[in-house]
């Protein structure tokens, strides 16, 4: 995905510019969030240094996401990448993922323009859940 992202500079459909996350990459920041909760050194605001991302990026999925923006994009952080820079103040690895879960459910899974290309059967049913 990132080299189509870096030939063609794709943005997906509906994107939110700088006022939300890449959406190509939102999962990898989800999981990236979760890789970081309890990491003794790496606190959320140490991310929008980009030193933190260079020295970290092969080991923490969320800094290889950094790291790709910082590639991407020109200028400071804090304009480019709004929504990255507030989540930066968040205290906690752990707020920061459960975060990202309802950022992730509001702007992908309850959205049907972006629900209707997932792939649904027998065993990922579109058909709601019994209670």
């Amino acid at each position: 995905m990132r080299k189509l992202q870096k030939t063609y500079r794709m943005e997906p459909a509906g994107s939110q510019g700088v006022w939300g996350l890449d959406d190509f990459q939102f999962l990898p920041f989800i999981w990236g969030s979760a890789q970081l909760i309890d990491h003794p050194t790496l606190e959320p605001r140490h991310f929008v240094e980009e030193k933190a991302a260079n020295e970290h990026h092969t080991d923490f999925m969320f800094l290889e996401c950094i790291k790709f923006i910082n590639e991407m994009k020109t200028g400071p952080f804090a304009e480019h990448s709004n929504q990255l820079w507030n989540i930066s103040a968040v205290p906690t690895w752990s707020k920061v993922n459960q975060g990202l879960i309802r950022m992730y459910r509001a702007e992908c899974l309850e959205k049907f323009p972006v629900i209707q290309h997932f792939k649904f059967g027998s065993l990922l049913s579109i058909q709601p859940v019994k209670p």
